[in-house]
């Protein structure tokens, strides 16, 4: 099964997607948030090319492990686009995920400006790969013997 992460910020989308396996996540692209969230034709086709059959939202928590403040947001979009395109979703924990991505961009000699249209489909991977790594444990398994859970 494919699995699409989506890091839902306010102004723009990073899409990360996984291997059929389940194994690797890779990011995809960012894209603009309203064609993601009213589901138009560039983001259609982008379900279109990778068929996924769920869909990993980044929710946001605080370092206690609370949701944060754009919980409510995340939440109320991710619900919108899962209903729009008829994949279900659920949420991984996003925390520090911006962070880990704009380190690895500036280990790398990007630039803030240059960081800008990877950060999140940067992100998207790295929570969707922690996401599959602990579904991976707690099945005991690996392949496509694993199937959705929330």
């Amino acid at each position: 099964m494919r699995v699409m992460a989506l890091d839902i910020g306010e102004v723009r989308v990073g899409v990360a997607v996984s291997d059929p396996g389940e194994r690797v996540a890779s990011p995809v692209c960012v894209m603009p948030a309203a064609e993601v969230t009213g589901c138009a034709k560039p983001f259609r086709r982008l379900l279109e090319d990778w068929e996924p059959e769920l869909l990993v939202c980044g929710l946001p928590r605080t370092l206690a492990g609370e949701e944060g403040p754009q919980a409510a947001r995340i939440r109320k979009e991710a619900a919108r686009i899962s209903d729009a395109c008829g994949i279900p979703h659920v949420f991984a924990d996003e925390r520090l995920s911006s962070a880990e991505a704009k380190r690895s961009l500036r280990e790398k000699g990007l630039t803030e400006k240059e960081m800008r249209g990877k950060v999140d489909m940067i992100a998207a991977s790295l929570f969707l790969q922690s996401w599959l790594d602990e579904r991976a444990r707690a099945w005991g398994i690996r392949g496509a013997n694993r199937r959705a859970v929330s």
